[in-house]
């Protein structure tokens, strides 16, 4: 519960409140500030070159509370990640607004982007289940600053509504990138229960702490409810038509009478002057970008784990659906595939939830970027949602299944046994901490030992990602509560 509301706040729109001047990166070190295109977002916190990793735990106990929720970062180096190069944040540490509070979810929603243009990569943690006085579950988000020693927990930011409502779930999903020529820096985009919005820096990184976040007019989802009601779900950017802008996409389910139930997105493209509304595409609520066939331009790909068809019948398995940018933008055409599709591993069955989570990168390093699929409710045998990944590869011609893998718990190398419930592929991403342009795979089970939580990684090599030198680990091998923590609840893509 947030209490003491300052004055400031009352009289605001939407402020980021607190801060302190920061130091810039070393050159030969820094970050390009605000993101554009979906290869570019390198998560990286300290500005050494290398990617780190951002978990969030949001079911830890955390001062005898419990759910009120934890996020880990784990820095990378030549040698990739571990266990030991790691920092551990909640509303308990010192210098993060709030208190932890149960039920809090901290960490339920993660992101990264270099907000003040400084060179150091920032933490945005969406906080939905946080109460705002007496309103429950109205939501915030802490924002942890980037820095030379990393993230840290002093002078982090806060930022909520001016006028919490129960239920908002303000935070339940967040991004960051370079989505209008406003800012030096990178576009906070936020989600709430029904809609979006769009926060930016005016001032240079050293005079941060004297100006708030400014709220960019944006119309979300929700102010088009007479064309189709998208509830969002979820938030990614790339540049589609390669004009060195990020552009955004809002993906969510229809609601109403007609047709609900069935994924969408908003596409809006980013600019100099800012965001415009382009139009609604089928697919969602799960989404992620990268240049899958090479040309230059980020392509959209959508998850919808849990399809209806016409009848208002859920479909079998779950679908991906694939679009390529262009000059003109995101393609109105669209590939369609599911576990059924030629040369996919597995068959389609209900409730496998194909699609539930997605990551884009080029795994084997061959200027293509591979698209990874998470089916948590995937049955192993008779062991019901034990959960399975997959890799698509990509090409000329876009994604193929030639090559296309997948894995899960009972594979040869892979750590673990399947086990009913675990939902293993509930958030997959594709990541290259250790630089060497091979994009492994993170693939968590929030289910896994009834409820703590477990992340796997699976290496990448000159094939692409491979089970042979996978490894897990969970809140506990990086000095965080486990217990019913839901590790790997969220990972930043």
């Amino acid at each position: 519960m947030r209490k003491n509301r300052s004055a400031a706040l009352a009289a605001a729109s939407f402020l980021l409140l607190s801060g302190a001047a920061v130091a810039a990166a070393p050159a030969a070190v820094a970050g390009t500030p605000g993101g554009t295109r979906a290869d570019d977002r390198n998560s990286d916190f300290n500005g050494d070159g290398h990617e780190d990793v951002l978990v969030g735990a949001p079911g830890a106990t955390v001062s005898g509370k419990r759910g009120a929720g934890l996020v880990t970062v784990q820095y990378g180096s030549g040698r990739g990640i571990g266990t030991s190069a790691v920092a551990r944040f909640s509303q308990s540490t010192a210098g993060v607004a709030g208190a932890a509070e149960a039920g809090d979810g901290f960490g339920r929603a993660v992101a990264t982007g270099d907000l003040d243009a400084d060179g150091f990569d920032d933490a945005i943690v969406g906080i939905p289940g946080e109460d705002i006085g007496d309103r429950a579950d109205a939501g915030g988000v802490a924002i942890l600053w980037g820095s030379e020693q990393g993230l840290t927990g002093a002078a982090s930011d806060w930022l909520e509504t001016q006028e919490p409502t129960e239920g908002e779930k303000f935070g339940s999903a967040v991004t960051a990138a370079r989505l209008t020529g406003d800012t030096p820096g990178d576009v906070l985009a936020v989600l709430d229960r029904d809609d979006l919005e769009l926060f930016v820096y005016d001032a240079a990184p050293q005079a941060r702490g004297a100006a708030p976040l400014k709220r960019l007019a944006a119309e979300g989802p929700a102010a088009r409810a007479d064309e189709r009601h998208i509830l969002p779900k979820s938030l990614t950017t790339g540049d589609y038509d390669d004009d060195g802008f990020a552009d955004l996409v809002v993906s969510g389910v229809t609601v109403g009478e007609e047709e609900p139930g069935h994924g969408w997105s908003s596409y809006f493209s980013g600019g100099a002057e800012g965001l415009t509304y382009e139009r609604d595409l089928r697919g969602g609520p799960a989404a992620a970008s990268g240049d899958i066939n090479g040309d230059g331009f980020d392509d959209l790909v959508t998850g919808e784990p849990r399809s209806p068809d016409d009848g208002g019948e859920t479909l079998t398995g779950g679908l991906v659906g694939v679009r390529h940018g262009s000059a003109e933008g995101i393609s109105q055409d669209v590939e369609w595939w599911t576990q059924d599709s030629a040369g996919v591993p597995g068959t389609a069955e209900r409730g496998d939830g194909w699609g539930a989570d997605l990551s884009v990168a080029d795994t084997d390093k061959d200027g293509y970027a591979d698209v990874a699929v998470g089916a948590p409710g995937e049955d192993i045998g008779t062991v019901a949602d034990a959960g399975a990944v997959w890799v698509l590869r990509g090409a000329a011609a876009g994604p193929t299944a030639t090559g296309a893998k997948s894995w899960d718990q009972n594979s040869a190398g892979v750590p673990g046994t399947a086990e009913k419930g675990d939902k293993w592929g509930a958030q997959v991403r594709l990541t290259d901490p250790d630089g060497d342009g091979r994009f492994g795979l993170l693939a968590s089970a929030p289910g896994e030992n009834t409820g703590d939580g477990v992340v796997w990684v699976l290496p990448a090599g000159a094939g692409g990602v491979t089970a042979a030198g996978s490894w897990t680990y969970g809140a506990g091998s990086l000095g965080a509560p486990a217990q019913d923590a839901a590790f790997g609840a969220a990972i930043d893509e």
